[in-house]
């Protein structure tokens, strides 16, 4: 049951353990500075109404740009220095309302785009993105958070590289990209909706390359 709340957000979001909660806090802080470089070497980059940290590690955030709409999405420029699975923490910085105006609101529709480097040293064949509403947890559909799962036909799922991609649902939210490659020091874009119908304050989208095998 929802615990009735200030408008435009949902007071259920804030039931954050302390030790969360603080760390939430001074990563809020730091947002306000977009491309604020931390003494660790993290950054947390802002656009639109959300941020994006390569603060869990194994990948390099170069840049952000965009609001989430269709004709300007979320541009994520990363470096991966290994074919290993990185997660991108991303983080609501304005209020959360249900298709409110993107950039004003975190509104629970993300056109995104993610330009990868490959700066692994080894091609890639393959590359997987999971959804994630809590870290290291399969997304379920009753979290509302998924690749366009409602959409049975997406015409907005594209990569420069690889010709073809499944999604998977239940009970993981996956969209894998294949038949293609990308070689090192080769960078390669993806395209796809996120589309969150009981938006959170933070999750979480892993990134997996795959290399061949054997």
């Amino acid at each position: 049951m929802r615990i009735p709340g200030p408008a435009g957000f949902s007071s259920t979001r804030f039931l954050f353990p302390p030790r969360r909660a603080c760390r939430a806090v001074l990563l809020a802080l730091l947002m306000l500075a977009p491309g604020y470089a931390a003494a660790d070497g993290v950054k947390v980059w802002a656009t639109g109404a959300y941020s994006f940290s390569d603060e869990l590690g194994g990948f390099r955030i170069t840049g952000a740009s965009g609001i989430g709409t269709k004709d300007d999405p979320l541009v994520i420029t990363e470096e991966l220095n290994s074919a290993t699975p990185v997660t991108l923490t991303i983080r609501t910085t304005k209020p959360i309302q249900t298709f409110g105006k993107a950039g004003e609101f975190a509104n629970g529709i993300m056109y995104m785009r993610i330009d990868v480097l490959n700066n692994s040293g080894q091609a890639w064949i393959e590359f997987q993105f999971e959804l994630q509403e809590t870290l290291d947890q399969p997304s379920v559909f009753g979290d509302g958070l998924s690749f366009d799962q409602r959409n049975k036909t997406p015409d907005n799922i594209w990569s420069s590289n690889f010709a073809d991609f499944d999604r998977d649902f239940e009970p993981y939210d996956r969209l894998l990209f294949k038949n293609g490659k990308v070689d090192p020091l080769k960078t390669a874009s993806f395209e796809f909706l996120v589309t969150d119908y009981t938006p959170r304050w933070t999750f979480y989208l892993v990134q997996d390359p795959r290399i061949p095998t054997g």
